[in-house]
């Protein structure tokens, strides 16, 4: 009987630990909603002014005609286009995000709802293990069991680890791709400045589209991955701060007014990018030093329970 609840306790041990993580990414997620939700309003409200900057310039005044004259009226419409430009990308990069967020909270609450009765079940198969242990009053039975809680806690712990492993390499696959992209327009980009033609600018700002792509993945995928370094970073000792990476392309939305801002902006980014792979890959190798200990602790508490349960 103590068998079976101490298979009981290494299963419920492991959905328990699941469910915390859950919550700990829903309330994450939701803090993250709050702060994109602020952010849509405030380029909503950026994007008007910007538009009006624009009508005011395209209309009829006499300040207009005089900037007519000395063509800097052609020049600050420009330069305001630009801007109305930049703050659309930004407000779709942040609806964008928006919707993947709602769509993980969506996920959790589904989890958390399938789960609801995990702490019942545990608490019922507490009673069950203090009823046995009651009365056979076997100390190496309750040693037996507190043995299977803890097995229980520590594989799900190591599957939370592997979890966020993957969840780093998606990073980092994201991050090559953006980082490929990127350096492509680069070497347009420079090709243009220089007299490259047409044809040169042109596949310039296709590679840099495709950067976009690739740099919005790597942000949701590092998004995914933070999320699950959550209940891994107390026990793996880890301290994780990647708010600036998930906001770190912003001002390559900013204002493109000529072709050297876009250059030295895509040389900024580059940098950007190898700094987060390096940050990720110390991550990734101190989670795989961590699941190399936990395993060796793991494989010492099932030795533990087979010596106990054959010598029971």
């Amino acid at each position: 009987m103590l068998t079976t609840i101490s298979e009981k306790l290494v299963q419920i041990a492991a959905e328990r630990r699941m469910k915390h993580k859950w919550e700990l990414q829903l309330a994450d997620y939701e803090k993250e909603q709050f702060t994109m939700n602020k952010e849509i309003e405030h380029l909503t409200e950026q994007l008007k002014r910007e538009e009006k900057d624009v009508k005011k310039l395209e209309g009829l005044s006499i300040t207009n005609l005089i900037q007519s004259l000395t063509g800097k009226k052609y020049e600050n419409l420009e330069r305001e286009k630009q801007e109305v430009v930049a703050v659309k990308l930004k407000l779709e990069e942040a609806k964008k995000t928006k919707k993947e967020i709602e769509e993980a909270i969506k996920a959790l609450h589904h989890q958390l709802e399938k789960g609801s009765d995990i702490e019942n079940r545990y608490h019922q198969i507490l009673l069950e293990k203090e009823s046995q242990i009651s009365e056979q009053d076997s100390v190496a039975g309750e040693r037996l069991l507190q043995l299977s809680e803890e097995e229980g806690d520590l594989a799900a712990f190591l599957d939370e680890l592997k979890e966020a492993i993957t969840a780093g390499e998606y990073v980092l696959s994201a991050l090559n791709q953006a980082e490929n992209a990127l350096s492509e327009a680069e070497s347009w980009g420079t090709l243009d400045m220089f007299g490259g033609g047409a044809a040169s600018g042109w596949i310039k700002h296709d590679y840099i589209d495709k950067s976009t792509n690739h740099i919005h993945e790597a942000q949701t995928r590092m998004r995914t991955f933070q999320k699950e370094l959550l209940d891994v970073e107390e026990d793996a000792e880890l301290r994780i701060d990647i708010s600036d990476f998930l906001k770190f392309a912003d001002f390559f939305f900013d204002d493109f007014i000529s072709d050297w801002l876009v250059q030295e902006k895509i040389e900024k980014l580059l940098e950007n990018i190898r700094t987060q792979k390096d940050n990720v890959i110390y991550i990734k190798q101190n989670l795989i030093e961590q699941i190399e200990e936990k395993e060796t602790v793991l494989h010492g508490i099932k030795k533990e329970k087979e010596n106990l349960i054959l010598n029971y």
